[in-house]
């Protein structure tokens, strides 16, 4: 089916414009390239444009009977259609055409016509409804995209753990505040058991959708695994990694701390995949660095075997988990936040709650960055052991 012709409508109360206009055309209108409909005033113009919807551009004559062209323009402007005027008026007629041009009109003709000039016009006239149209075709994919991204970011958020109430046992608050729409940070919690409670925090490579589905597999695999077949986190860490080297034609990879506190004793089990170490807050306001465990990230080699560490938690003592984006966070000079901020921004919070701890160290890292764009997800987790769970 070939392509439909581009319809102009010309309206002139002056009869023998119609036949000038179709022998100056007779080859474009053969080839129905263009098509060309006539109204004799602004009233029978407002008419065949109902009929029409796909006409884009009007030709219009001022000085007309029963609807003159200045109350035609003011018509098309208060319907809001996407179509472009030229005004067709004598020369001597400049106020009413000045007119014209602040009521929307994109250009304006004098009479007597000049067809070539009137081609010229109506060429102009068609590659700016081209480009009009294009726009607002980009417009609608952006608008339809946005809401796309908003849906994907409101089901990444609902996978979220909801929150576990501080109790005399532990106390555990979490945020993640998303770069774009979706984000490429998760974090979670879980109970393994009734007494082991799993901390799992992580950055995929990459940003937007792709990254957001990497990380919603990744946290549904380390909690299949983990529930169903935990031993170690270093374990759990070896067999997702190789189920998702299976499937990653991307080659995204992860980096991803995985602990496991045991609330009887204090003790953290972990394994860390690439990923900032966490820090140990102590009680008496020391910050320690959480051991790393010599691994790689999650994602791009099938068969590795992952290591295990653990540290032990007193009474009073909270753990801290973030992402990269906490640290590197940079502000308008491109200078970063970087471990050491957090480290004493950390120091002032021993024995503090954990809601606490992450409201405050958002709050400094937001404070730093200022004005600056944000260019990366922030996540961080702070859970605080306070009495252990009587065997």
């Amino acid at each position: 089916m070939g392509k439909s012709p581009t319809q102009v409508l010309v309206v002139d109360d002056e009869e023998d414009l119609e036949l000038l206009i179709r022998q100056k055309f007779r080859r474009r209108i053969r080839e129905g390239n263009l098509k060309f409909l006539f109204a004799h005033n602004g009233k029978e113009a407002i008419e065949v444009l109902k009929e029409n919807p796909e006409i884009y551009l009007v030709l219009s004559d001022i000085n007309m009977p029963v609807m003159d062209g200045l109350t035609l323009l003011s018509q098309l402007a208060d319907a809001e259609q996407d179509i472009q005027a030229v005004i067709v008026s004598a020369y001597g007629d400049m106020k009413n055409i000045r007119t014209a041009m602040n009521r929307g009109a994109f250009d304006f003709l004098t009479k007597p016509i000049d067809f070539n000039d009137l081609e010229a016009t109506i060429e102009k006239g068609l590659k700016h409804i081209q480009a009009m149209q294009a726009a607002l075709e980009t417009r609608d994919r952006l608008v339809a995209l946005k809401q796309e991204l908003d849906m994907a970011r409101d089901v990444q958020m609902s996978f979220q753990p909801e929150a576990l109430p501080a109790n005399e046992h532990h106390d555990v608050k979490a945020v993640i505040i998303p770069a774009r729409e979706v984000g490429g940070d998760l974090y979670d919690f879980f109970f393994i058991d009734e007494s082991r409670l799993g901390l799992v925090i992580a950055d995929v490579s990459g940003k937007g959708v792709p990254a957001a589905l990497f990380t919603t597999v990744t946290r549904a695999l380390l909690r299949a695994v983990a529930s169903k077949d935990y031993t170690t986190p270093s374990d759990c860490l070896t067999m997702v990694n190789d189920l998702l080297c299976e499937s990653n034609p991307s080659c995204i990879f992860i980096t991803l701390f995985f602990g496991v506190l045991d609330l009887r004793t204090g003790e953290l089990s972990y394994s860390n995949a690439g990923h900032n170490p966490p820090r140990a807050l102590r009680t008496d306001s020391r910050v320690e660095v959480v051991p790393k465990t010599g691994n790689i990230v999650l994602g791009v080699q099938p068969g590795h075997t992952y290591r295990n560490n653990q540290i032990q938690l007193a009474p009073g003592d909270t753990l801290f988990l973030y992402t990269d984006g906490i640290t590197e966070a940079e502000d308008s000079k491109s200078a970063e936040f970087m471990e050491s901020r957090l480290d004493e921004r950390l120091a002032d919070l021993a024995g503090a709650s954990s809601e606490r701890v992450i409201t405050d160290v958002v709050d400094a890292v937001q404070e730093f960055v200022g004005d600056a764009v944000q260019s990366d997800d922030i996540t961080c987790m702070a859970v605080r052991f306070l009495a252990a769970v009587p065997s």
